[in-house]
């Protein structure tokens, strides 16, 4: 079978950032490309057309072709307009396809890939319920049962026809016999004749007279295809599940880390492009409990088979995605949170030193938190009176409530948060001594303090070791000088206004900070809750690019994890609708430039061609230069790690004659770099 991830070009969509115009292309290594990571395993709605039929699936949606066998998957890079479908029905006389989103916002999709967008009802701004309940299709028309009443959309023409305020919950609508039927709740039933005003709440009235089958509905094509559905693989992850990432050794590692709901455990690992599930649904079999709630999961650095995951119930161990041991208070120093609960021995961050030593953290642990799991196989926990604060369940001096984000910095300490309101604070141990310090009274360099609401939620150190705190009260920098202060002063970082006046502002003041991850160029991507995603330069007074779903391809505000593979520059954003990147303009960095491995792309650059030329294996902040053939300098500028990017234009901002332009490079003191030649085409 032939699987096409593609979209056909007709529908390639651009969206439009500051500092950048960039396309959203599935296959593109373009600097500023986007791509989605979605999951389609979970098989929902089958509507056929000829050879064609559309899949609802992990509230996604794919086009699979029975005549070629092909699969086209759809999603915000190439044409849909949001993300977490609700809904879907086929309209055979328009010939085209609703879905329906979670937040009401309608796409009408064609077999061609045409997709037209109908925002009415989501931008609609209304106290009364706008979900989507059911749609009911009926000549041209889909009728929209919704928390309200029905929207009756005129798939032809993709227009909202008429609204029926109902004043009531509707969950199904059918047309019999001249006369509109709509369920209430699932239990009562309203109805009018199709030729009264149906606008006039009047004329609906209550009836107990209605044909048997007047809400049974249509499903021969999900009798009919759900078993050829189920042997295709339009790819992606098994669950749109990525609380928790990280990128190691060329594999990106994620897990749910749903903290606050009961989620089935998802551990998910990403290499070359290729997806592999852990064995999570057959656990229960084996340990004779449920299988939730993964927080932290971490490779073996002696074994890349090798992996351990933290969960509620303990920890996990896994040996190329199948499940070895579990580990509990039975087997191991671990601990419930009242000393007894077996499904409540939260193991909430685990983390590989470089000896291949494990090291995990045990929240709410009535004695201990800190334990290392040695790579002989022997179990040592270490009293830790800094993190145990926590009373309750009739213990004094527990272990905080929520110890996350394992991180070892450049001087190989091991640093930790407590994301939780009591006591909100971070951590730094030194393992060789067992020692610790709590960072936790946060007064900024203006004696300001720092009352964050909910909890530290992530820790990061930047290239420059400093370390930086999320919280819900924006970022906080502790500044490599003030690390080992008995008193911190901690730092907020201000951003002139550039407005004629002396004042400035906190950098991102009040926005909650779920991630923070360095890339090569020691700019920092912070992920927020509810307000996108925020790239802030090296010397962190510049907001780069601000990221959100209304002005880019990201697929929810709610961003709950950032990882970077710096290699390639690519950026992977876990939210709460799923999995995307974004291809950034910075790489890891060489540390010496040669012929060999410093390159331009695209080489050549064509004529249909105008997005930014990339040249990489750079050194750390390299000079760089364009040259023209005769030596005139056409650009120049930094590296943000080991790449540096041109729109091949020059100085007054015209698109370069075509000819073979010179890239000269210099390491930051000034030492000669190497060159590079790229070739452009008009």
């Amino acid at each position: 079978m032939r699987i096409v991830f593609t979209i056909k070009r007709n529908f390639w969509v651009k969206c439009i950032l500051p500092f950048y115009l960039f396309t959203c292309l599935p296959l593109s290594a373009q600097v500023g490309t986007w791509k989605n990571y979605l999951s389609y395993h979970h098989i929902q709605q089958i509507y056929a057309s000829g050879d064609d039929i559309f899949v609802r699936a992990s509230n996604g949606l794919y086009l699979y072709n029975k005549k070629d066998q092909s699969i086209t998957t759809f999603d915000k890079t190439n044409g849909l307009s949001d993300t977490n479908i609700k809904l879907i029905g086929w309209n055979k006389q328009a010939n085209r396809l609703i879905a329906v989103y979670q937040n009401s916002n309608i796409d009408l999709v064609e077999t061609n890939g045409n997709i037209t967008n109908i925002s009415s009802l989501y931008a609609k701004t209304m106290t009364e319920d706008k979900s989507v309940n059911h749609i009911y299709i009926n000549g041209q028309f889909a009728y929209l049962s919704t928390g309200f009443g029905i929207v009756k959309v005129n798939m032809q023409k993709a227009e909202i026809t008429e609204t029926y305020h109902l004043g009531k919950n509707i969950t199904a609508t059918s047309i019999k016999n001249n006369t509109i039927y709509a369920k209430i709740d699932d239990s009562a039933v309203i109805s009018a004749p199709t030729a009264s005003n149906l606008l006039d709440p009047g004329n609906w009235t209550p009836t107990d007279d209605y044909p048997y089958d007047t809400f049974i509905f249509d499903q021969k094509d999900w009798e009919n295809y759900y078993d050829l559905i189920l042997t295709l693989n339009p790819g992606g992850p098994k669950y749109n599940l990525f609380g928790f990432m990280r990128f190691i050794n060329g594999k990106l590692i994620t897990c749910d880390n749903n903290t606050s709901d009961v989620v089935n455990a998802a551990i998910q690992v990403l290499k070359d492009n290729e997806w592999e599930s852990f064995e999570t649904e057959t656990v229960y079999d084996k340990i004779g409990r449920t299988f939730i709630n993964v927080y932290a999961v971490d490779v073996d650095p002696l074994d890349d088979t090798h992996y351990f995951a933290g969960a509620r119930a303990g920890l996990f161990e896994f040996r190329n995605g199948k499940f070895v041991k579990h580990y509990n208070s039975k087997n191991s120093p671990i601990e419930a949170y009242n000393g007894k609960s077996f499904n409540h021995q939260m193991v909430t961050g685990v983390k590989y030193d470089k000896s291949g030593d494990l090291w995990l953290i045990n929240s709410s642990a009535p004695t201990k938190s800190i334990i290392k799991y040695t790579k002989s196989g022997e179990f040592i926990s270490y009293d830790v009176p800094q993190v145990m604060k926590l009373d309750g369940n009739g213990y004094t001096n527990k272990s905080n409530g929520e110890l996350a984000n394992i991180i070892f910095d450049s001087k190989g300490y091991m640093w930790f948060v407590n994301n939780n309101w009591y006591r909100p604070a971070a951590y730094r141990y030194d393992m060789n001594n067992n020692t610790c310090i709590e960072y936790y009274h946060f007064i900024n360099q203006d004696g300001t303090e720092i009352n964050t609401t909910y909890g530290v939620r992530c820790v990061s150190e930047d290239k420059e070791g400093n370390m930086w705190f999320g919280t819900d009260l924006g970022p906080i920098l502790l500044e490599k000088s003030q690390i080992e202060a008995s008193n911190p002063v901690y730092t907020q970082v201000k951003v002139p206004r550039n407005d004629g006046t002396n004042y400035a502002d906190y950098l991102l003041n009040k926005i909650d900070i779920s991630a923070i991850a360095i890339d090569a160029g020691n700019r920092k991507w912070m992920g927020t809750n509810g307000d996108g995603v925020y790239l802030i330069s090296a010397d962190n007074l510049t907001q780069l690019q601000h990221f959100t779903t209304e002005n880019s391809c990201l697929l929810s505000n709610i961003v709950k994890s950032i990882a970077i593979n710096e290699k390639t520059g690519e950026v992977f954003f876990g939210t709460d609708d799923g999995l995307c990147s974004y291809l950034s303009d910075a790489t890891d960095i060489n540390p010496e430039m040669t012929e060999d491995n410093v390159w331009a792309y695209p080489n050549p650059v064509t004529p249909d061609y105008n997005g930014l030329i990339t040249v990489v294996g750079l050194s750390f902040n390299a000079d760089v230069k364009i040259l023209s053939s005769n030596g005139t300098l056409i650009a120049e500028g930094r590296s943000n790690g080991g790449s540096f990017t041109w729109d091949g234009k020059d100085k007054n901002g015209n698109r370069v004659a075509s000819g073979i332009y010179m890239v000269a490079t210099a390491t930051n003191d000034g030492k000669k770099g190497t060159v590079c030649k790229i070739a452009i085409l008009n």
